[in-house]
């Protein structure tokens, strides 16, 4: 990898053009420009994973409402956590909040610890969402490494694409090396980078016309070579899969009016093919997001 000095004409030029971009055409999510707390940056980051943004707002806008910071969420019952996430996708996600949420009000007494190994200790948080929090919510200078980041960077600073997967320790050390000395810069650049790389510089198309760092993007010189290689792994049909069954079955069970389980016979109705049906019950009880009953009805836990 091609050494790129902090102070390098190319590195301040891209950040030079990159910053008024971002004041002039970031979107104003809830979460945003000081609008919350470290706790609801948190939780956007967790509802963000493998979901667009812009579905997560009104979500995040409404659980926040209901459970304002970890203790709140640490209180509600299962199945007000499992009804409230909705559509979000990958309800899990939920229940290692609310696990997360139990941590932080139990062990550092509702508050987000600022250090990063505190961080990545919590439950459900990972390097990315840890990284993200200390950068946006504490103003930390650290390097957030995610798709469309590194994307932008690889492209932009080295000409060529980002082949997806895991981080690489190229593409790691590119982002530590492009980070501003600045802690309140780095948390501009590393947001503005993120925006840019889901709004601009997509994995696809990538809209270079309007892109502020065509006229400095070495992968644009270099005449896009392998876009859109990145895709490792073939995009995953969702019709007629146990993720769509698991869905219906969720669904099913927020929509119902009273307290009572929801029945077999019920459950046929939503998918006929009993085997698959079981295994997916059988899925989501053991992953704490339904109880199964004896008579094989179901409800939310308490």
């Amino acid at each position: 990898m091609a050494d790129l000095p902090l102070d390098s004409p190319q590195i301040v030029e891209l950040k030079s053009r990159l910053f008024p971009w971002w004041d002039s055409n970031a979107r104003d999510l809830p979460w945003r420009f000081g609008k919350t707390t470290p706790w609801g940056i948190l939780v956007s980051e967790v509802m963000s994973q493998q979901t667009q943004m812009s579905r997560v707002a009104p979500y995040w806008t409404t659980w926040m409402n209901v459970w304002p910071d970890a203790r709140a969420l640490a209180k509600a019952s299962t199945a007000e956590v499992i009804t409230a996430w909705g559509h979000l996708g990958y309800p899990r996600r939920a229940l290692r909040l609310q696990e997360c949420a139990r941590v932080v009000a139990e062990k550092y007494n509702n508050r987000l610890p600022q250090r990063y190994e505190e961080l990545i200790a919590l439950p459900g948080v990972g390097d990315y969402t840890a990284s993200a929090v200390l950068s946006f919510a504490f103003n930390a200078r650290i390097a957030v490494i995610d798709t469309n980041i590194r994307r932008v960077l690889s492209r932009a600073a080295l000409g060529v694409e980002s082949l997806g997967g895991a981080a690489t320790v190229a593409e790691r050390n590119l982002a530590n090396d492009l980070l501003p000395r600045d802690s309140k810069e780095s948390n501009i650049w590393n947001q503005a980078t993120m925006e840019l790389g889901a709004m601009v510089c997509t994995a696809k198309n990538p809209q270079c016309e309007i892109c502020p760092l065509c006229e400095k993007c070495n992968f644009v010189a270099a005449g896009k070579p392998g876009l859109a290689e990145g895709r490792t792994r073939p995009r995953q049909h969702f019709k007629g899969t146990n993720r769509q069954v698991r869905g219906l079955i969720l669904h099913a069970l927020r929509s119902k009016t009273d307290a009572e389980p929801l029945c077999y016979r019920e459950l046929v109705k939503l998918w006929p093919k009993s085997a698959q049906l079981d295994e997916c019950l059988m899925s989501l009880d053991d992953d704490g997001l339904i109880e199964l009953l004896p008579d094989k009805a179901i409800r939310f836990p308490k």
